[in-house]
């Protein structure tokens, strides 16, 4: 997320997509002297890895057959920015962008020859965010749009609106049409300017001049990675997005306006032009938004809007358009859930398989699909990682024609694991190597948790007892939690990191595991190191005394000091369990990746004091326990400030107690792929 504020604007003469040279060397600023390609990403701070990991460089670098090993070439150039150029989309209205371009150090003007074309679309304003000097210091054009509704461009914005999809493929076109353009165009950015790319990729067509993307942290299902958890709203984050939009929008076109000094009288009129569209913007988009979330209304349960929106849907037309795609992730980002199934999405489909499947034994995998997952939150992917390094040599083999052996590796899939301090390449998701296992949880208590309401235990075999544990509805828990963190965009461990401090609420969270609304189930220490590798499942049965339920689950590390870290996490409506074909079954029966339509048609009242089965979605992670460490699931009813029900949601929940179930015939239980 930009928070960065100052922009910059210059006026330009007109330019068109059918005439891009009638004004693309505007207004400049040159002669940015040479820097070197490893960039922090934004917001970046200092991770767990440290240096270029060799394990993940080292099959993307290999020397193929004959040829001399990948180099990656210096920058022998400076940086020619031309800024705001005006282009016309297809219903007419305005964007502005900026181009940069190789320039000669000497004259400062642009390097003679052809070259390469980079695009970026964001609506956080171009001057702050997208532009990577670095690659095209190296050779490459960049062109960074501020898409429709936002920074000094015209329009409304809306998220991820359908127009903004053509105004992409327009851009795409310009681009390659550039002065210097060797017509070859790739696709860059992080967030929201990621998810552009996958919805844009797919709506290219097979012959377009687009030839490659690099989507870093986006996701695979906007509505369930961004909006909902398991249908409960996800009011940290999203709120906060689109209060950062609204003011970005809103301010964008008169920060750009006095970057560069007074606007003269000529540029006065078509600032308010844009200022009026922005703010249309905010009632066309934003009030609704919130109006209809808190009212319960179409826009809280997944539809037409949303299917607009999923990049997982459009993954088979990326694939048919023949465009690679290099994915980041991370394991504490906020599309965690999404990014391996985009990776998994996109492989499947090149092999001709189902998009929402997991990958099979067999099946065959491309180099021109991978996935670097590491250890990082949204504001610090890619930190110990030459990110820029990677992208350089994934442009340089898709819109360069260089044997660079990126495209060659039989494992295009690139782990870092959490615990266990490594990368490892694999090429299948969820990983071969681990199997389904299935724990039940029991009574207590074991002494592992004293502060807790039950302290109960987790084990192989079902209690042959039956019974439950009782745990109420509270509306509200401690914001000390790692999902506050998570669900925040990892800002506060950023934060304490600048002081090289750790972020306490997400290193221990034992003060969230007590009290009426939290229960605990904690496995005995254990004898060997434990590795958990995938999408979980955890299914409960339970009553309750009022027509619905929150449930919130983590799964947690304990060490032999008592420390509780939290590894994943997942939430469910209970009004909205209804599961899918898109469910993942374990080989045992399980549920591994239970999939809800969240649809309200699926929506079905929990019947009082009747046993029902709730089958909790919770988010992939590759992480290892060490022996002596101790496997727990903590489920409560509760997650502020991440998940907040909705007005109409709450009415249901208030005043609920809930019997969660173990043994007998109903016996609750954690769905795992694990490996030794």
């Amino acid at each position: 997320m930009v928070l960065v504020l100052t922009l910059l604007l210059a006026g330009a003469p007109a330019a068109s997509a059918a005439n891009p040279a009638a004004a693309v060397f505007a207004p400049s600023r040159a002669l940015v002297p040479p820097v070197a390609l490893a960039r922090p990403a934004p917001g970046a701070v200092a991770g767990p890895v440290a240096g270029v990991p060799a394990e993940v460089l080292s099959a993307s670098m290999a020397k193929l057959a004959g040829q001399p090993p990948w180099v990656p070439e210096p920058p022998i150039y400076s940086v020619y920015t031309s800024f705001n150029l005006p282009v016309r989309m297809s219903d007419g209205v305005v964007l502005r962008i900026n181009v940069l371009y190789p320039a000669d150090p000497a004259s400062g003007v642009p390097a003679a020859g052809t070259f390469p074309v980079l695009l970026t679309q964001t609506p956080y304003g171009k001057a702050v965010s997208g532009a990577e000097p670095g690659l095209v210091q190296r050779g490459f054009i960049e062109v960074v749009a501020d898409v429709r509704g936002t920074g000094d461009s015209h329009g409304q914005w809306g998220l991820l609106d359908p127009q903004q999809i053509d105004d992409g493929v327009t851009m795409v076109h310009w681009s390659a049409a550039l002065p210097h353009s060797n017509g070859r165009v790739g696709l860059f950015g992080a967030s929201y300017l990621g998810i552009n790319q996958l919805l844009t990729a797919a709506a290219v067509g097979p012959s377009s001049p687009l030839r490659a993307i690099f989507p870093v942290v986006a996701a695979s299902d906007v509505y369930r990675d961004m909006a909902v958890m398991g249908g409960l709203p996800d009011a940290e984050f999203f709120d906060a997005f689109l209060g950062l939009t609204a003011g970005l929008n809103t301010a964008g076109p008169a920060r750009e306006a006095t970057a560069q000094g007074p606007p003269d009288k000529g540029n006065l009129g078509e600032i308010l032009d844009v200022e009026r569209d922005h703010v249309g913007g905010l009632g066309g988009f934003h009030a609704s938004y919130l109006s209809d979330l808190a009212q319960g209304g179409d826009l809280a349960f997944d539809g037409p809007y949303w299917e607009q929106r999923r990049p997982q849907r459009v993954l088979p037309a990326i694939v048919a358009n023949h465009i690679p795609a290099y994915l980041v992730g991370g394991w504490n980002d906020l599309f965690q859930r999404g990014e391996p199934l985009n990776y998994t999405g996109l492989q499947n489909a090149w092999a001709g398989r189902p998009v929402d499947a997991p990958m099979v034994a067999g099946q065959p995998v491309t180099g021109r699909y991978q996935l670097l997952m590491g250890p990082w939150s949204h504001a610090n992917f890619g930190t110990g990682v030459d990110l820029g390094q990677l992208e350089l040599q994934w442009f340089d083999t898709w819109l360069r024609g260089e044997p660079t052996g990126v495209d060659r590796t039989p494992t295009p899939l690139h782990l870092y694991q959490l615990g266990g301090g490594r990368w490892v390449d694999a090429s299948r998701w969820p990983l071969p190597a681990a199997h389904p296992q299935r724990l039940y949880i029991g009574g207590g208590r074991t002494g592992l948790a004293p502060w807790s309401l039950n302290d109960g235990t987790l084990g192989p075999q079902p209690a042959p007892v039956i019974g439950s544990d009782p745990v109420a509805f509270t509306g509200g828990s401690s914001p000390c939690s790692r999902a506050t963190d998570q669900w925040a965009g990892g800002l506060l461990s950023a934060q304490f990191a600048a002081t090289t401090q750790a972020q306490p609420c997400a290193v221990d969270d034992r003060t969230l595991q007590a009290g009426p609304g939290v229960l605990t189930y904690t496995g005995a220490p254990l004898a060997q190191p434990l590795v958990i590798a995938g999408p979980i499942g955890v299914t409960l049965f339970a009553t309750s005394t009022v027509d619905d339920a929150e449930w919130v689950v983590d799964v947690d590390d304990v060490g032999p000091d008592g420390v509780s870290t939290t590894l994943t996490q997942g939430g469910l409506l209970g009004s909205l369990r209804a599961l899918d074909r898109d469910s993942w079954t374990a080989t045992d029966g399980g549920l591994l990746l239970p999939h809800h339509p969240l649809t309200r048609a699926s929506a079905m009242p929990v019947s009082p004091g009747q046993i029902t089965e709730f089958d909790v979605e919770v988010y992939p992670i590759f992480a290892e326990l060490a022996r002596g460490h101790s496997l727990r699931v903590t489920v409560s009813t509760s997650d502020t400030p991440h998940l907040v029900p909705t007005a109409a949601q709450l009415a249901h929940l208030v005043g609920g107690v809930y019997q969660v179930q173990r043994g007998g015939g109903a016996p609750s239980y954690i769905e795992l792929p694990v490996a030794g």
